[in-house]
């Protein structure tokens, strides 16, 4: 979503309420289905549990 300026948190809003892509992309045309795809990439990677060395 470089050059965008839509925030990932943006797109995972939309996508939170089962919203489909293709309105997603008529919504927010600057997007591009790689972009929301990276999106759900990325949230999945901040999900992820981290081990934290004590």
């Amino acid at each position: 979503m470089a050059g965008t300026r839509i925030p990932v948190w943006v797109v995972l809003s939309h996508l939170a309420p089962s919203e489909d892509i293709e309105t997603i992309l008529r919504n927010l045309p600057r997007l591009s289905r790689e972009d929301i795809l990276a999106c759900l990439e990325y949230a999945s990677y901040l999900a992820t549990e981290k081990v934290v060395p004590v």
